[in-house]
């Protein structure tokens, strides 16, 4: 990470090695990653401010995670290769423990990538050194109702009967209040529930308005031939579950083709409740077309937070932003065959979005030249000490060998996160 604010933020030499636990128990390094330290008290930073940074770590991109596969894609990446996993995260509720969802692998859904979980144990502790500790403790791949292995690869799809495909997606992950985990794919789009053993429970039942009349593995093919559903590449990428775990949320990417996809700003957010599978779609607005939705995250049964940016990495990032939505005055659009390219029609309201944190600020020190493409993943962790929610960042390296996995961890004041009224999230 270079050009990190007025050299408030510093790499100690020394390595943090990041163990796992095999199944026998046993400890096995999986490689070492810089021992990051934010100095939890930088200069610029108020004590307890309102959303404060207070450490990070990261996993380098050639490690090996445990799913015990020896083969190499034809790609050139190992199948074993620990990577994508800050594509979707959530805390399990019981102490360090989170799940981490790998995407549809490397090469842009070119090879047949197993799709898996990750079990990590992630440590935070404002007084500790380092403040951040991350354990990889378990691989779990990801199987359908027949025990065959979900794949990323684009062309292992049925078109006449799309729920037996076998090719995943997985963008977004929460575990629901059986410990079980809600997980949704770009493909479909689907939302599927899954045990914690990686196999598939059920698909739940999602609006046909989402889908493509004519799924295709090549891009311009699947553009071309379809004028309703999902953009390519721009379906389900975020999902959130109520705290009371009655209500999925799910976030699409971009705007659907029929409310002008690539050309448009209003994305449709699904309400999907649990049990009744009953549904609702309210609108959420990008700030600018050539943004992109990456996760959502509930705070409390009307509020949420998502993840708003660009394409791009370094020093050419201009808009990695986490804002704040509020659906207490939105519509229900679900009956709009299509939505306007920009603003609302008449006495309808989408939801209410503003600033929360973004992340190129200077005060936090993490842009520059190597500044990751892909923040992705949110999930709140066991409140700190102080009374402070614990919120985690976590970015998805496409399991690139240069790229390291990152996770930042952040302290927010509950009354952040409470806010009646806020900002408009704004350009940089």
């Amino acid at each position: 990470m270079s050009k990190i604010a007025s050299g408030l933020v510093t790499f100690a030499n020394a390595a943090l090695v990041v163990a796992c636990s095999h199944s026998n128990g046993a400890q096995a390094a999986v490689g070492q990653t810089p021992t990051v330290s934010s100095d939890r008290a930088a200069s610029t930073q108020k004590e307890h401010a309102d959303i404060e940074l207070i450490g990070w770590t990261s996993f380098s991109g050639t490690e090996k995670d445990l799913s015990g596969l020896k083969d190499t894609l034809v790609d050139g990446t190992p199948h074993d290769r620990l990577g994508g996993f800050g594509s979707a995260i959530a805390w399990t509720g019981k102490d360090d423990e989170y799940v981490a969802m790998v995407d549809r692998g490397s090469s842009d859904g070119d090879v047949a990538y197993a799709c898996r979980f990750q079990r990590i144990d992630i440590h935070v502790d404002p007084s500790g050194s380092p403040t951040v500790r991350a354990k990889l403790v378990a691989t779990t791949m990801l199987r359908n109702e027949k025990g065959e292995t979900l794949v990323g690869l684009a062309t292992a799809f049925d078109a006449e009967h799309p729920l037996a495909s076998l090719r995943f997606d997985p963008e977004g992950v929460r575990v629901s209040r059986k410990d079980t985990l809600f997980v949704c794919d770009e493909y479909g789009p689907l939302v599927c529930e899954f045990d914690r053993q990686g196999r598939r429970l059920r698909t739940l039942s999602v609006p046909p308005e989402f889908a493509v009349a004519h799924p295709a593995a090549d891009k311009e093919e699947k553009i071309a031939g379809n004028l309703r559903g999902r953009v390519t590449n721009k379906g389900f990428e975020g999902l959130a579950i109520s705290p009371d775990g009655s209500k999925l949320y799910v976030l699409l990417q971009a705007p659907l083709i029929q409310d002008h996809g690539r050309k448009g700003v209003n994305c449709r957010l699904l309400e999907l409740d649990i049990d009744t599978q009953k549904t609702r779609e309210l609108c959420v607005p990008l700030d600018d077309k050539d943004l992109d939705f990456n996760e959502i995250l509930a705070i409390d049964a009307r509020r949420f937070l998502a993840i708003e940016r660009d394409g791009e990495r370094g020093s050419e990032a201009r808009f990695k932003k986490i804002v704040l939505l509020d659906i207490a005055a939105a519509s229900d659009v679900s009956a709009l065959d299509g939505l306007p390219a920009k603003d609302m029609p008449q006495n309808v309201h989408a939801v209410t979005k503003g600033a929360f944190l973004d992340l190129l600020d200077e005060h936090f020190g993490l842009a520059g030249d190597t500044f990751p493409e892909k923040v992705e993943g949110l999930a709140f962790g066991p409140d700190l000490a102080d009374g402070r929610r614990l919120l985690l960042v976590t970015t998805d390296n496409d399991l690139r060998a240069e790229a390291q996995s990152w996770i930042w961890a952040f302290a927010v004041e509950p009354r952040t996160l409470s806010a009646t009224r806020f900002p408009a999230s704004g350009a940089r």
